[in-house]
């Protein structure tokens, strides 16, 4: 078994079920079968699956609640989370490793299930797939894998229960960005994006994030977290990871505003951020009211540009209004243009109150 294996034990299957995201212990169904050499097919038009691996055939149309192993029909739930078919560990274990093997998880259904632990309460999670000197830039929390685990702990002993309801997931090399809603405790809904780095053992060993709460619809009648889910462009990753960069040294970070109609297509882009309506146009109004109200919006340095595809998050540092400001902005590209927007902004609070050393960024 490889070192990076983590087998879903007891606690990881708790993790699971108690997601709102993932409402079965379940895993990547196309991963689970490449993994054995095997290969997938998909037919978009009536959502059905066809896999080969080991000698087997495999089909299923994605919600029938059936599927055909070798002919044979059989009672299995799957289902569609972040553009991944989901099919449950137990389904896996039986017919596609075999029985005496358990399904491994992807970096990505790691972090799922450690966000997850907040909502079941079983600090297990922790022990099995964080690092022991875990780094925590939430300045709000204690570093190191014991202190997340204590976090765990006051969220299952406070009287309203802590909801998690993953809405994207990419995967970046060694990282996995998240974008979440959040509920601690029944404190209100929360909008966050979490980076976990995953170290050479994969486990998590470091942890970034920005917080900021549910709102209602902006300007344009977008929300904090709906818009396009589907995920493509894979071989274009690093092409749309430069352009986003180059938009926030041109753009964002005001040293070449004269390029920024390059980055769009013309007046298209859909915005999610809750104070600015869609298109360039309404950016420009919305930056025009806030400097009338002497208030800017400074990008001073880019600390983080991940990427999958179309989707391209990026964590820079300055100033909004005069207070020192961490932003998180997730651009979708299509095309070659900026398309759409995500974002959250999160003021850096004062070094006399943080619970850790380790910065923001």
């Amino acid at each position: 078994m490889k070192k990076n294996t983590v087998i879903l034990t007891a606690a990881l299957i708790s993790a699971f079920t108690a997601s709102t995201a993932l409402a079965d212990t379940t895993v990547e169904f196309r991963k689970a079968v490449e993994d054995r050499g095997g290969t997938v097919a998909w037919n978009s038009q009536n959502r059905s699956v066809t896999a080969e691996v080991d000698g087997k055939t495999i089909s299923f149309t994605v919600g029938s609640g059936k599927v055909i192993v070798d002919g044979q029909e059989i009672n299995a739930e799957t289902t569609i989370v972040n553009n991944r078919t989901m099919v449950s560990t137990e389904f896996i274990s039986q017919y596609v490793t075999g029985n005496n093997e358990e399904a491994e998880m992807s970096q990505t259904e790691k972090a799922l299930a450690l966000i997850n632990s907040f909502a079941s309460g079983d600090t297990t999670v922790a022990d099995e797939l964080m690092a022991e000197g875990y780094i925590q830039h939430n300045l709000a929390y204690g570093t190191g894998r014991e202190a997340f685990k204590d976090s765990i702990r006051y969220l299952a002993s406070a009287p309203e229960e802590t909801t998690v309801n993953n809405i994207r997931a990419f995967e970046d090399g060694d990282y996995v960005f998240l974008q979440t809603v959040y509920n601690f405790a029944g404190a209100g809904e929360q909008v966050a994006f979490d980076i976990f780095r995953f170290d050479e053992n994969g486990k998590i060993a470091e942890h970034w994030d920005n917080l900021a709460s549910l709102a209602e619809p902006n300007p344009s009648g977008h929300t904090q977290i709906d818009g396009a889910m589907e995920l493509k462009d894979l071989d274009k990753t690093e092409e749309n990871r430069t352009l986003v960069k180059n938009f926030l040294y041109d753009v964002m970070q005001g040293n070449n505003l004269e390029k920024t109609p390059e980055y769009f297509d013309g007046d298209t882009y859909i915005q999610h951020n809750t104070g600015i309506a869609d298109g360039v146009s309404g950016l420009n109004e919305a930056l025009a009211a806030l400097a009338e109200q002497g208030i800017e919006m400074i990008y001073d340095e880019t600390h983080m540009v991940l990427a999958q595809g179309n989707y391209v998050l990026a964590v820079s540092e300055g100033t909004f209004g005069g207070a020192p400001t961490s932003y998180y902005d997730l651009w979708r590209v299509e095309d070659g243009k900026i398309a759409e927007h995500w974002d959250v902004m999160e003021t850096i609070a004062d070094p006399s109150t943080w619970a850790n050393e380790n910065g923001k960024f």
